[in-house]
């Protein structure tokens, strides 16, 4: 009986507690339950050491030595005087001859990032070059830059190169070949690209 009573007054002081609670200003948004969910911390996602101080555990970058599903794995050669000597020897990683869907992309892709400055033509004449905001812009089709090696020209637009700054972050390690790969065509005349020694030599006693 005794545990009845008791019942009875909680629910009783209960719902006294309720009326008084929508008694009061409407426009209050009253308790909070999980205040945690409700006011997030607001954070600087870029800010170093901001979010330690804070007890988070985020790291904005991508986990050092991974690599995004589907890319070409990381280049290698370091941007030194040595670096760029040994680039020569880097070679096209990507299936050749690309396909005619691959070329129109590299060819797109020169006419944003390149052209305004080496030109449509590769005859540095772009905008930029001839109103004398960059100067001395290569021509890619002098014999020096018709006979630069693949792995060269790739070094130079993933470090930069003279006046010429770093393009790693506008292209991926796949566009930056497709656009190298596109230069060298256009060198050529359009043409396809030569064949290695052997499979010349091979196609030579075959005849």
């Amino acid at each position: 009986m005794k545990k009845n009573k008791i019942l009875f007054f909680v629910l009783i002081a209960a719902g006294g507690f309720t009326a008084l609670q929508s008694c009061g200003d409407k426009r209050a948004p009253g308790r909070t339950y999980m205040p945690d969910m409700q006011y997030s911390r607001a954070y600087e996602a870029y800010t170093p050491n901001s979010l330690d101080k804070e007890g988070i555990n985020y790291i904005p970058q991508p986990v050092e030595g991974t690599i995004r599903r589907g890319d070409l794995l990381p280049y290698k050669v370091p941007n030194t005087p040595e670096g760029y000597v040994q680039s020569a020897q880097v070679k096209n990683p990507l299936s050749l001859p690309l396909t005619s869907a691959q070329m129109s992309e590299a060819q797109r892709l020169y006419n944003i990032n390149c052209a305004i400055c080496h030109g449509a033509k590769m005859d540095a004449q772009g905008p930029l070059a001839t109103g004398g905001k960059v100067p001395a812009v290569a021509n890619l089709t002098t014999k020096v830059y018709v006979d630069m090696p693949e792995g060269t020209m790739f070094h130079s637009i993933t470090y930069g190169k003279g006046n010429m700054g770093s393009y790693a972050s506008q292209l991926t390690r796949e566009e930056r070949w497709m656009v190298v790969e596109f230069v060298k065509r256009t060198q050529l005349g359009g043409a396809a690209a030569p064949a290695p020694a052997a499979e010349a030599a091979t196609a030579t006693e075959n005849k």
